[in-house]
């Protein structure tokens, strides 16, 4: 079975006057993510992937989770301190089979956040 993927922008800046030559808060996110996955061995039913730019700007940081067969979550306005609110998604939306997690189990840190839910494609699709 393929794991679920949460794609993580790398370029996501909370603010404009970012000082120049810091990480980027995405990749802030991304490092803490992999540091409770290192460490928590029952988190690692996700991929985390990084990716240059996911077209919210001005919204950091911005992450998806996808996977086949289930629907894209798109959340934005993520703190970089967020690691833990995002892998506790990442074990509803895993363990679902459908991938659809009802807005009152989508943990506290990111009802707020959540800007789409993009359905997953079929084979009969047009």
């Amino acid at each position: 079975m393929t794991k679920p993927t949460l794609f993580i922008c790398q370029s996501c800046c909370f603010s404009e006057d970012h000082p120049e030559g810091q990480p980027a808060d995405g990749a802030i996110l991304l490092q803490q993510l992999q540091t409770y996955q290192s460490t928590h061995p029952e988190l690692n039913n996700i991929q985390t992937q990084p990716v240059g730019c996911l077209w919210d700007c001005g919204r950091a940081c911005v992450v998806a989770f996808s996977a086949p067969r289930k629907p894209t979550y798109l959340f934005s306005t993520i703190s970089p301190e967020s690691a833990l609110v995002l892998l506790q998604f990442a074990q509803q939306y895993s363990h679902s089979k459908t991938g659809n997690i009802p807005y009152e189990k989508i943990p506290e840190g990111l009802k707020e956040v959540a800007i789409a839910k993009i359905p997953a494609t079929t084979r009969n699709a047009l």
